[in-house]
């Protein structure tokens, strides 16, 4: 909805600027897409007067004019065909800023030129808001305006607001309506408009006409009146600029008045050819199945009896709400006029307008449920514009038929109730003057408000707590917390604390996530080595796919993750570094919901290796506090490298693997040998999880460090070694760290030396070599016996 400035001002009284009164309306409800002003795209442009024109001695396509410009004559070349001596123009001096850039002093083939002519393009003018301007040349000025006057002043050229309407507002998408809520807005004054009709015409309008409503469900009220002796012609140049900035053609007279009344006070309007109704008569009806209508867009439109029609005696003269018909259309030749002003039922215009593939500006109104008491308001107001302008004379009375009239609404304002809600404390008073001014009747002893027909949106006393907070403004209102008897403030659960913190880590390491389908498809699972009998084959299955690549769904993230490398490694990406939080699905008995498993999935690639992964996942069991984990040789898993694959466990539980991917696995995926994955389950690792932080303070007694090389066979894992280690080392070991690890020509074939330095330390005293040695030998005796070690 465009609503330019001076309109609004006419029932408002606005003592700001466009972009002011833009945002102040904006942050009040009715939000302002755009401040569109026309006139700032040029400056310095005056009328002129041509007082002579001469042929351009050295040009043949130019012309020498001496223009008049009021304070002085000055001398144009210009090139434009059409203009002649009398004709006045839009000038832009030197020195005016056009779109098109600086207007300067100049010679064009030897001769001066001081100026320029202008057409509506070099003015970034249209011709929808200029429709009388030719398609080539400069613009030419009808009604001879003065001399020297800004040509913005003489196209009435001014801001206009585009406003962006909800649904629920269709009081709005007028400039009364809109005027209200700026003088509310910016708490100024307000005026409806003041209509009176003369009603100079001969007879009464049921002399004329008469009207039927045979479907009051669908059309609530329908309002005519009768003008005579029409005088079809140019509306006025006031009229024609404001329809023009509001986004409307100006076509004539009649045509202008129901257009303009419809934008001023938001009721579509229609006007008939009297001659052209059958029997003097109106009737409201559905279609005919099958009946046809040519609407005057010239389109002709098959209806059915879903449809409702304004009608004759004998034919449907108009789609309600949507578009008058080409056979009661207004012409030079009309004489007399029907007036109509009715309420249609919104759902009905909707459909009807979707059915015929015909949407206008009326249903646009209509489809929203406008006020069926702005029927005989708008009624007059046409009549009385008709009459102003000298269009035709009103014939006395309103032929009006209202067989469903809407009840009242009435709301006790509950002030406590609205504070409470919106966490203020707003007088009472305060907002009774606001819906006073809002258009409510207001009872100041009772508190009783009515509601005015024209906001059906208002039903409820949360409707007023809303526009008690807009208009007091929402930037007002402090933010408090939510009361009452066990109110308590929201807070993440465990789990969602322990799963931001999985996702700071993988963050942290430089991961990035991944979301993948949760849908895959049964060919995976030999991609994956998978045995027929293999558990990660029972699947649930989809009775409804996509396609068979997305059939069931998936039991494992591996082919996902894979994926998600294979893409990046197609597309060049050296290396790369994901994981992605997110689910399995495992079927259960028939008649139950499949098992769901919230797992983590690494993928890494490219400048990696093993050690790197289960780096990651060693910070992130630590990040979690989780004392019990451990990771142990995994040989058989099909989809990893049998000998660089690791379970890993949390006490008896087994949560995931970490590894690289089998060779054959990487070849089917099309994904590089050395990729590495790790799959974990969340919900162990989280019930395995703590919080709690343990504080000690710093040793007050020295550690004493002793290093140990032993040989073992090489297939005992370090892991065993270090066990074995602690088990004999007593309370008094602190720390075990390997250091080395060596196979060559000092040791024995199938044997490896591996080195550890220990750490020693008491929490109440000194330690000595005489205690160290003892528990040294102890270790070495134990390790002997336990995995056949020897020192080095």
């Amino acid at each position: 909805m465009k609503a330019p400035i001076s309109w609004l001002k006419d029932f408002a009284d606005i003592n700001v600027d466009a972009k002011e009164l833009a945002e102040k309306m904006t942050l009040s409800g009715s939000k302002v897409e755009a401040v569109e002003d026309l006139g700032k795209s040029f400056d310095n442009v005056v009328v002129g007067k041509i007082i002579s024109l001469e042929k351009h001695p050295n040009a043949d396509r130019l012309r020498i004019a001496r223009v008049d410009i009021g304070k002085e004559v000055i001398q144009v070349v210009t090139g434009a065909p059409n203009v002649k001596e009398g004709d006045y123009i839009p000038v832009a001096l030197v020195g005016a800023h056009l779109p098109g850039g600086e207007i300067k002093a100049t010679k064009l083939r030897g001769v001066e030129s001081n100026g320029m002519m202008c057409s509506i393009e070099e003015l970034n003018l249209t011709r929808e808001f200029l429709p009388d301007a030719p398609e080539d040349g400069v613009y030419v000025f009808h009604n001879n305006p003065e001399v020297g006057r800004d040509v913005r002043e003489v196209f009435g050229l001014e801001p206009v607001l585009d406003f962006e309407i909800t649904s629920n507002r269709p009081d709005c998408l007028s400039i009364v309506g809109l005027a209200r809520e700026a003088a509310v807005t910016l708490s100024t004054g307000f005026k409806e408009p003041e209509i009176t009709v003369k009603e100079e015409g001969v007879g009464k309008a049921e002399d004329f006409i008469s009207v039927e409503i045979r479907n009051p469900e669908l059309c609530s009220r329908y309002a005519a009146r009768v003008v005579t002796d029409v005088k079809i012609g140019p509306s006025p140049e006031w009229m024609q600029r404001r329809l023009a900035l509001a986004g409307m053609r100006p076509i004539n007279n009649i045509v202008d008045i129901t257009n303009y009344v419809m934008l001023e006070m938001g009721q579509p309007m229609h006007a008939f050819d009297l001659k052209c109704l059958d029997g003097g008569k109106i009737i409201v009806r559905t279609a005919k199945d099958g009946e046809v209508i040519t609407t005057l867009d010239g389109q002709e439109r098959r209806l059915d009896s879903s449809m409702l029609v304004i009608a004759d005696e004998n034919k449907p003269v108009a789609l309600a709400g949507v578009m008058g018909g080409e056979n009661s259309e207004i012409t030079n030749e009309t004489k007399m006029i029907l007036l109509e002003s009715a309420n249609f039922n919104g759902t009905s215009v909707r459909l009807t307008s979707k059915k015929v593939g015909l949407r206008s500006e009326a249903s646009s109104r209509f489809e929203k449920g406008l006020d069926p008491e702005n029927v005989i308001p708008a009624l007059n107001r046409c009549a009385q514009l008709i009459e102003e302008l000298g269009a035709g004379r009103v014939v006395p009375g309103i032929v009006d038929c209202y067989p469903v009239k809407p009840e009242k609404v009435e709301i006790e304002l509950n002030d406590v109730e609205i504070n409470n809600l919106l966490g203020t404390n707003i007088d009472r008073e305060w907002m009774l003057d606001l819906f006073e001014r809002l258009g409510f009747g207001v009872d100041r002893n009772t508190g009783k408000l009515t509601v005015p027909s024209f906001r059906a949106d208002i039903r409820l006393q949360a409707d007023l707590a809303e526009e008690v907070a807009r208009f007091y403004d929402y930037n007002r209102i402090t933010p408090t917390l939510l009361k009452g008897k066990e109110s308590t403030v929201g807070r993440k659960t465990y789990s969602q604390k322990m799963e931001d913190l999985i996702m700071q880590v993988m963050l942290a390491y430089g991961l990035y996530e991944t979301y993948t389908f949760s849908f895959t498809s049964p060919k995976v699972w030999d991609k994956l080595r998978l045995p027929k009998d293999h558990e990660l084959r029972n699947a649930v299955v989809i009775k409804n796919p996509l396609g068979e690549d997305f059939s069931v769904m998936r039991t494992t993230t591996i082919p996902d993750m894979l994926d998600v490398i294979r893409t990046n490694y197609n597309r060049k990406v050296e290396e790369g570094r994901f994981f992605e939080i997110s689910y399995v699905y495992r079927p259960l008995q028939e008649g139950l919901l499949p098992e769901e498993k919230k797992v983590l999935t690494i993928g890494l690639y490219g400048n990696t290796d093993f050690y790197y992964l289960k780096g990651i996942v060693e910070q992130l069991l630590v990040q979690m506090n989780i004392k019990n984990a451990d990771f142990s040789p995994e040989k058989n898993h099909p989809a990893f490298h049998p000998g660089r694959c690791a379970r890993v466990s949390v006490g008896q539980t087994t949560i995931g693997y970490i590894g690289e991917i089998h060779p054959e696995v990487a070849d089917n995926f099309e994904c590089p040998h050395r990729t590495y994955i790790g799959v974990l389950e969340i919900k162990p690792m989280i019930e395995n999880s703590s919080m709690a932080k343990e504080y000690r303070g710093l040793p007050k007694y020295p550690a004493v460090l002793r290093d140990i090389a032993l040989v073992v066979k090489d297939e005992i894992p370090v892991k065993d070694i270090e066990e074995a280690v602690r088990k004999f080392g007593g309370k008094l070991l602190e720390e075990i760290k390997l250091f080395d690890v060596y196979r060559g020509e000092q040791v024995p074939e199938g044997m490896k030396s591996v080195a550890y330095t220990l750490t020693f330390r008491s929490p109440e005293r000194t330690l000595n070599d005489d205690e160290i040695n003892g528990i040294m030998e102890e270790i070495i005796n134990g390790l002997k016996k336990d995995l056949g070690a020897t020192l080095r």
